[in-house]
């Protein structure tokens, strides 16, 4: 399986990108925005595409017509406003959901937020409401889109050594995960075709992350 990380260069991007490379039946392709972020995933023996999210859906089908998976885990980040959250998790999404299907690969993997309902966007701060909005829209978008999706909702992420460790169900209280542990969870659904069509919430946890997504 070739899977396409979009988002690579972040966090849990390079980790994912990492345990791919490491796996017998997967290799990675990095969709990145800068050249010179290209070093790392060569040295791990990954394929690179240099594509801005930012630009045009066929850049991105281009990227996407050789695989067999996308994972969308990139995002604008706590440090950019507004402006970025509705281009990067809101519009980047969208467009590479549409490249997904341009380019005709049906499974896809995003990585959203904790809790996207309206419930939450009407009870987030006022700084956080347009990143829950963005993710909120970007997931209904991929609900519709006739894809064989999983839609991961993650903790409160931190840089915290991967335990391989989680909890995971439809709704679990709310907690930090690492996102060393989110990129194992993300290569547990690549392997089991029994997440298509499901999503969760995920925290740090008790359970070994391929037991718990077994359960899922």
């Amino acid at each position: 399986m070739k899977v396409l990380v979009v988002g690579a260069n972040g966090q849990i991007g390079k980790h994912l990108v990492t345990l791919i490379q490491d796996h017998e039946k997967m290799e990675a392709k990095a969709m990145i925005r800068k050249q010179e972020q290209a070093s790392f995933f060569e040295e791990l023996g990954a394929e690179t595409a240099l594509v801005d999210l930012e630009g045009e859906i066929d850049d991105i089908t281009k990227a996407a017509e050789d695989v067999d998976a996308i994972v969308f885990t990139a995002g604008s980040g706590p440090k950019t406003g507004p402006d970025k959250t509705i281009l990067i998790d809101l519009d980047g999404a969208v467009k590479t959901i549409e490249a997904a299907k341009a380019a005709n690969v049906k499974r896809f993997i995003m990585i959203s937020s904790y809790d996207t309902t309206r419930k939450a966007i009407q009870e987030a701060s006022s700084s956080f409401a347009p990143y829950v909005a963005a993710k909120h829209y970007a997931d209904e978008w991929l609900r519709g889109a006739d894809l064989d999706y999983t839609i991961v909702h993650p903790g409160a992420l931190t840089n915290d050594a991967g335990t391989g460790k989680i909890e995971a169900a439809a709704t679990v209280e709310p907690s930090e995960v690492a996102r060393e542990n989110i990129a194992q969870v993300i290569l547990a659904c690549l392997e089991n075709d029994a997440t298509i069509g499901k999503e969760f919430q995920v925290v740090n946890g008790d359970t070994p992350v391929k037991e718990a997504i077994d359960s899922i």
